[in-house]
Formats: C-alpha cells, sequence, structure tokens
C-alpha cells in the first residue's frame, strides 16, 4: 500500500484526508471536532471496534441502528448533520467502493448533508479500482453474510466468494463507486487507519 498515493488522490477528488497510526487515536479526532450535532452511523464494524458510539452521544445526538433497532433510527440517521460509514473497498487512485443490502448505509453518504465521514483500516486499501472492488465483493461480503448468518453461497460455501447469488438472504444488493467528493456534501472526509479494521 502506498499511502502517500491515497492520500494525494483523494485530496485531488475532493476530500479532506486525515490519517491515523491507532483506532484509539481515530476515536479520539471524532470525539473531539463532533460538537453539537446530530450523528447517523450506518452498520460498520470498524466504527464498532473504535468504541465511539457512547462518548459521541455524551455532546450530540446519536442515531444508530446497531444501538437502538427500528425503522425510526434510521430515518434519523439517514437526516443527520454528520454521517460516519465504513467502506468495504477503497482504491489508492481514490474509488471509494461500499455495498450494501437495504441501501440506508450508501444512500445517506450521497445525499445533501454537513458532514460525511469514511473511516477505513489499511485491510480495506487496494492498489487500483478492479482490485477494491473485488475486496469489496469477494471478502468483505461473504464476511458480513457469515456474521449474519445468512442463508447465502457466500456465507454457507467452504470458499469465500461472491457467487452472484438469488438468495433472498443476500446482503449485497446495491453497489455505490465514489469517483469523487459528491457534489451534495458539503464536506467530505476519509480517516485513514493504519491498523486492520472490520472486514
Amino acid at each position: 500500500m502506498n499511502l502517500e498515493n491515497l492520500q494525494k488522490n483523494l485530496t485531488a477528488k475532493g476530500y479532506t484526508v486525515r490519517v491515523f497510526d491507532t483506532a484509539a487515536q481515530a476515536a479520539e479526532y471524532l470525539v473531539e471536532s463532533i460538537h453539537g450535532k446530530t450523528v447517523g452511523i450506518g452498520g460498520s464494524m470498524t466504527i464498532d471496534a473504535m468504541d465511539v458510539y457512547d462518548r459521541l452521544s455524551q455532546d450530540n445526538q446519536v442515531f444508530w441502528h446497531w444501538k437502538t433497532p427500528g425503522p425510526e433510527t434510521l430515518a434519523k440517521a439517514a437526516q443527520a448533520q454528520v454521517y460516519l460509514s465504513s467502506v468495504n473497498g477503497i482504491a489508492e487512485t481514490g474509488e471509494i467502493i461500499n455495498i450494501d443490502g437495504t441501501g440506508n448505509r450508501v444512500a445517506a453518504t450521497l445525499n445533501d448533508r454537513e458532514k460525511v465521514v469514511f473511516i477505513t483500516g489499511i485491510n480495506k486499501v487496494a492498489e487500483d479500482f478492479h482490485q477494491a472492488l473485488w475486496r469489496a465483493r469477494n471478502i468483505a461480503a461473504p464476511l458480513n453474510a457469515r456474521r449474519l448468518n445468512r442463508k447465502t453461497p457466500c456465507a454457507l460455501k467452504e470458499e469465500m466468494k461472491c457467487y452472484d447469488c438469488k438468495s433472498p438472504e443476500r446482503i449485497c444488493n446495491g453497489l455505490t463507486v465514489l469517483w469523487r467528493k459528491m457534489g451534495g456534501v458539503k464536506e467530505c472526509e476519509v480517516v485513514l487507519i493504519q491498523e486492520e479494521l472490520g472486514y
């Protein structure tokens, strides 16, 4: 992974880039930089591992369906001033890739809001767009399907890969590729953590 190239390419595409050695440092940054806001969080093992929900909730209204399940939480997260999301793959060339089952997470990173923060560990970084896409489909999605105990080929078969299945329990129904920062989002930040986090 060429971190310098990744930073340069993301910056050229309109993102603010922050780099941290550890998840704890990145968590401290988020807690110190977000105050008095409504904050939405998408489903994310990365963010869950950072243990920021309770700390952010002390000074913000935080909506995360993993902590308070239900459609009301999802709706409030979708309208929050700040939205936090991890990524399923990010290319050194600057493309950000996410796969979603219901669309709440990917939709919230695209629409008009004050700020979107993408948080990623180094394990999500791939050399180019095609490898980042491959990673999202063949590593991130199967691992999430297994975590959710879905009855899909990628979760049940020994070989972990995307089978492009027709299962009603399929979780990869939508794919977003951000070629550049979305125009409607006032500020878009990428937090790069030099540890392996999430799927």
